[in-house]
């Protein structure tokens, strides 16, 4: 186990207040510095032997509830912005709440003052996918010179479908490009891109309630973003092209985008993200505008399209692209290429590597909830509850409770297992100290709104006082709000997430479309059928977790905050099944099934405790409970 579980490093970005007593010349200044250490180490360092006497007057941590972190820099500007006066160089003449107030702005966001000059290179991946788009646009047009070309972009997250699409258009010479997506959440990401970076100064953002398309330069290049409700559509009353959006309808655009694109079966699999949920989060979680959309009928002229969609699936059965019109980056290339880069700056090292956990629950535990569609241990019966908001209580609490101390350590038959096993014994999640340090932050999946708040309930119970340390929030049910709605009560709970612990309860909602820097493990306590639902999900707790400058004193210094993340699974047969099926179906280039699982867990290893010991699982373990767990489902069926 000596290849797992690295530990997260010790820091403590923070922004210190500090004067100096009996001195004329600094009387009514504050000096407001960072550090990453002991601020009276720094401000020790700052004075040396003058002899000055000082007073610390605040200390607040320069981290976001996102795990992003800010410089006292940002305060300097802040406090400049508020026209206050700046004798000398981190000196101000202020109050201690005029520096509360500006790192308030700063953490929440209120205050953008950022303004950064980026000119960092496409990747290798990004490069290859604008290179392949252009030569298939390039070919397709000398070919048939009378049609329209599409091209996806069909890569995993962090892929930088953004970034890559803006080189994309500066390398096509693309004047007027149409970015229509699905989900307008996604706006900030793009807008960012194009204003933080060297290769775009110039071009023009428009979108709803920013730059409008009358005020902008023709000369220069345009984007428009928009969901297809703002772009197409229809007026109610006459069913025609609303007035305020005829101009999108009129421009000729070079290429039209369509972003986070969901093809095929996602809104069947949506369905099954999202069963237990309101209606309204069904329909937010397909997309908006799906009803407007169909290439072949689009009311809107273009030279080229351009599909982004970020499920890492290689297997595109609905036969809607042909090979030479896809570009694919999934986990396992992302993965190989961390693993396969040589010398310094590795562009992938943040990317956090997943490790699987499988445990075989106790008899005494499990027997309660066999049966079911696959005739054996049931996580939905398992967590099956009834009753609503504070009322709601599992059916089989006490079996529930015991899991809860299992995965503490704290179950007596496991525990007397453990004393047998020695320095043998499974890392469980909240027991071992490895996992303690990393598990800070969890997303737990369960199968109902009513589960949700029933297991809230149970560890706000007496027996529970452990999982009293952490802040538990349910983001479950209508109350939580619908999609994106649903975050900022999680953000808000982890204040400083270097320094609490939350446990984030859901059904359903934030499993697609967010990203949570300090979530750091998922524990999946629903049944899924299908490896696109269940990786949809767990790839949630891989957003890398990056502290920018950690010293203040090294701009291009990163410090790594989570090296690996976490899949929890309960039913071992279940999980390793929807491995070995996701494994076949992401590589291409090999014909041999267990060869093509064998390379997607050497990048994604999974650990099985079954019973009496935990050890690493190869490809023909993972076939053989694989084969177990479909041969159960014909069994029963």
């Amino acid at each position: 186990m000596s290849d797992f579980f690295p530990q997260r490093p010790k820091q403590n970005p923070t922004i210190y207040v500090y004067e100096i007593l009996d001195a004329k010349n600094r009387e009514g200044l504050l000096k407001v510095g960072f550090t990453s250490r002991n601020a009276s180490e720094r401000i020790k360092e700052q004075l040396g032997t003058s002899g000055l006497k000082y007073k610390i007057v605040l200390e607040q941590s320069a981290i976001r509830n996102d795990g992003s972190t800010f410089l006292d820099h940002e305060v300097h500007r802040y406090l400049k912005k508020q026209n206050i006066n700046n004798p000398d160089g981190e000196w101000f003449e202020c109050s201690v709440d005029d520096v509360k107030s500006a790192i308030l702005a700063i953490k929440n966001g209120a205050e953008n003052i950022v303004n950064r000059t980026l000119d960092f290179k496409m990747r290798p991946e990004q490069l290859e996918a604008v290179d392949k788009t252009i030569n298939h646009f390039k070919t397709f047009k000398t070919e048939n010179p009378d049609s329209i070309p599409h091209f996806l972009w069909n890569a995993k997250m962090r892929f930088g479908k953004t970034f890559a699409s803006y080189q994309l258009a500066k390398k096509m010479n693309w004047k007027k490009v149409l970015v229509l997506t699905f989900k307008p959440a996604v706006q900030s990401a793009w807008r960012e891109d194009l204003s933080t970076h060297l290769d775009f100064e110039g071009w023009q953002f428009v979108s709803k309630g920013g730059l409008e398309f009358e005020d902008t330069n023709p000369d220069n290049p345009i984007v428009c973003f928009g969901s297809f409700q703002d772009y197409l559509g229809r007026n109610t009353s006459t069913g025609g092209i609303k007035t305020k959006n005829e101009w999108v309808h009129f421009t000729n655009w070079d290429c039209v985008i369509f972003d986070e694109y969901h093809y095929g079966a996602w809104r069947e699999n949506a369905k099954e993200l999202f069963e237990e949920e309101d209606k309204k989060e069904l329909k937010a979680s397909e997309g908006e505008g799906l009803e407007y959309f169909d290439e072949d009928i689009l009311p809107i002229t273009t030279d080229a399209f351009l599909y982004l969609s970020g499920t890492p699936f290689r297997a595109l059965e609905s036969g809607e692209f042909i090979e030479e019109q896809i570009f694919n980056w999934t986990y396992s290339d992302e993965q190989k290429a961390k693993e396969e880069w040589k010398g310094d700056n590795n562009p992938y090292a943040s990317l956090p590597r997943m490790v699987m956990l499988t445990y075989q629950m106790p008899d005494a535990i499990k027997d309660i909830a066999i049966g079911g569609e696959y005739n054996e241990f049931d996580l939905n019966i398992f967590f099956s509850a009834k009753g609503e908001e504070d009322e709601a209580k599992f059916v089989y609490e006490d079996e529930v409770q015991k899991w809860l101390d299992l995965i503490r350590g704290a179950f007596l038959e496991t525990t007397l297992d453990n004393l047998k096993l020695g320095a043998k014994k499974p890392p469980m999640p909240f027991s071992d100290a490895r996992l303690l340090n990393v598990l800070s932050h969890t997303f737990w999946f369960l199968p109902t709104v009513a589960s949700c708040f029933a297991m809230k309930n149970l560890m706000s119970k007496k027996q529970n006082i452990y999982y009293q340390d952490y802040n538990i929030i349910v983001a479950a049910g209508i109350k939580a709000g619908i999609g994106v709605e649903a975050l900022p009560p999680v953000l808000k709970a982890m204040g400083n997430p270097l320094k609490t612990k939350t446990i984030t309860l859901s059904c359903g909602k934030l499993t697609t479309g967010v990203s949570v820097k300090p979530w750091s493990g998922i524990f999946m306590l629903r049944n899924s059928s299908s490896p696109e639902t269940y990786f949809q999900a767990a790839f949630r707790v891989q957003t890398p977790w990056v502290i920018d400058n950690v010293d203040g004193l090294s701009p291009n210094k990163k410090e790594i905050m989570k090296k690996e993340c976490y899949v929890f699974d309960f039913a071992p047969n279940r999980a390793l099944s929807q491995v070995a099926e996701y494994g076949c179906r992401l590589n291409l280039n090999s014909t041999n099934p267990e060869s093509k699982v064998a390379e997607f867990i050497h990048f994604l290893p999974i650990l099985a405790y079954d019973g009496s010991s935990m050890k690493q699982v190869d490809a023909a373990r993972c076939f053989r409970y694989s084969y177990e767990w479909n041969n159960s489902y014909i069994t029963s069926s």
